[in-house]
């Protein structure tokens, strides 16, 4: 059976791991016949959302402990990903990807990765093994990888960073999976569009069966 590493950001669309993306990536891999492990970084949140509100809230929490809310418990510390034990990576979005494993939501084009995500996706590649990003994922697997194609959806800034750090940026609409063969990343937008959780199930289904396709 083939398995996924699936990798989280914490819990909740603006201070971590989208939950509609990263619960229906998790369906999606059973529903195509595979299986996951989930992992996240074990490290403080950048910060804590109020998700009513839109406002900070003056708290902290951990993004490991978080993400294991979606996980029912079951997950790993990224710091034991092994991609000889997968056979894909995979990352939902949500803006703690451009908090936590990163900081692009503040820094752009000129982000820096935290070190356990950078070393998780640069291992993955050497190994020629498929990366998976939907929704702004796709952005640290550019700051990673360096020229690599990708979609973000049509979101034209978003697009401008990812060529600026040395990737190629093109659009998609719902569902739709951009594909580099030779980097084998696979990026799809979800959420970066206006879009519904029927759409966003679609997204991460053709993302998934298309990862399936190009394993050995």
């Amino acid at each position: 059976m083939k398995k996924f590493a699936v990798v989280l950001s914490g819990c909740g669309v603006f201070d971590g791991a989208e939950i509609h993306e990263a619960t229906l990536t998790l369906l999606a891999i059973k529903q195509n016949g595979a299986d996951y492990e989930v992992f996240a970084p074990d490290i403080p949140q950048y910060h804590v959302i109020n998700h009513i509100t839109g406002e900070v809230m003056e708290e902290s929490r951990n993004v490991l402990v978080e993400s294991a809310r979606i996980a029912r418990g079951n997950i790993r510390n990224l710091t034991e990903y092994d991609p000889d034990r997968f056979d894909a990576i995979i990352f939902p979005g949500g803006f703690g990807v451009a908090k936590n494993l990163s900081d692009f939501a503040f820094n752009g084009a000129a982000c820096s990765l935290h070190p356990e995500v950078d070393a998780a996706i640069k291992k993955t590649a050497k190994k020629r093994k498929p990366i998976g990003a939907l929704c702004i994922s796709p952005v640290i697997i550019v700051r990673a990888l360096g020229d690599v194609e990708v979609t973000i959806g049509d979101d034209e800034a978003t697009a401008d960073a990812i060529v600026a750090m040395g990737g190629s940026h093109m659009e998609a609409d719902h569902g739709e999976v951009i594909i580099d063969e030779e980097k084998l990343v696979f990026t799809t937008p979800c959420y970066m569009l206006d879009a519904d959780i029927a759409q966003i199930f679609e997204g991460a289904d053709n993302i998934v069966n298309a990862m399936i396709e190009y394993m050995p």
